[in-house]
């Protein structure tokens, strides 16, 4: 009965008006900012250690215009799963980012895409779609009933497909690259673990980050570049730009620490555009080379 709940529920917000989800995710943000929880906490101590330099109320400035825009993006979801594609290409300003990804897809080994957890990287389904085949990876969601909405809505017919983080995942992104296609993969998640070379520290913001090395490994072993990538709002029509930027060489470097230093320098130079749209929510740093916990207090 949840299950089927939360389906309609999800449902019911798809058909929702932008502008209404917009004023619900911004009315959503206020009231988190004011009741005490784990995502205002994390928010609050990511921002203290990777923006030292703002003085106290600049830094919760940016939080409060944080939680808004985390909320927006969670209340979006619905409606660009469930959207009509050519709607959704017609609200963004793409600038030069659909050549740059073409003219990189035109070496013939495919190309890596990095795409950050900044503004809404949903609308990626819809914006491969229309450039050729993509292969994204993910990590199935702990809510029960949540994955088979959120495959229905990413899956986009003929174009885009999913894979889990396993290795009959892997094996199919290492196929996708191999055919000339697009490999999507969030490079901002903290690997479970450093063991078996599944991830190294590197810096992001300036302070230390357990980095996976799997963009590294595409890169290395198949020459594929690398090309990071987000959708962020803009305010105004079109209701979102896409951004991205051509990671640097040493991001297939044989040194996976220089590697995850450019896979970290690229996402940074994105955030720093638009840090108000990105997932300060998330327990980036939770694993230290110390092994001291910075989200739990003393």
């Amino acid at each position: 009965m949840r299950t089927r709940l939360l389906r309609y529920f999800i449902r019911f917000l798809g058909i929702l008006p932008l502008p209404l989800l917009g004023a619900g995710g911004r009315f959503a943000g206020w009231l988190a900012y004011r009741i005490p929880n784990r995502e205002l906490s994390n928010a609050r101590t990511n921002l203290e250690m990777c923006f030292p330099g703002l003085s106290a109320p600049q830094r919760e400035d940016l939080l409060r215009a944080t939680l808004k825009e985390n909320a927006i993006t969670l209340l979006e979801m619905p409606a660009v799963w469930y959207g009509d594609t050519d709607a959704w290409l017609q609200r963004l300003d793409t600038g030069s980012v659909p050549d740059d990804i073409r003219r990189l897809m035109q070496r013939g080994k495919g190309v890596v895409i990095a795409m950050p957890h900044l503004g809404n990287f949903e609308i990626s389904a819809h914006f491969f779609g229309a450039i050729g085949k993509a292969t994204g990876l993910y990590r199935p969601p702990r809510k029960e009933g949540l994955e088979s909405v959120m495959l229905e809505g990413r899956n986009r017919p003929g174009r885009n497909r999913m894979v889990a983080t396993d290795r009959k995942g892997i094996k199919a992104l290492y196929q996708a690259l191999d055919k000339g296609e697009l490999i999507v993969i969030l490079p901002d998640q903290q690997p479970k673990t450093a063991k078996g070379g599944g991830g190294v520290f590197a810096p992001f913001f300036g302070v230390p980050a357990l980095t996976m090395t799997l963009v590294n490994r595409f890169a290395r072993k198949t020459g594929a570049p690398v090309y990071f990538i987000a959708f962020v709002r803009t305010g105004a029509k079109p209701e979102y730009k896409v951004v991205g930027l051509e990671a640097d060489q040493a991001i297939a470097s044989e040194d996976a620490e220089e590697a995850a230093r450019a896979l970290n320098a690229g996402v940074e130079q994105l955030v720093r555009q638009f840090p108000q749209q990105y997932q300060w929510t998330y327990r980036r740093f939770q694993a230290q080379p110390d092994g001291v916990n910075p989200y739990k207090k003393s």
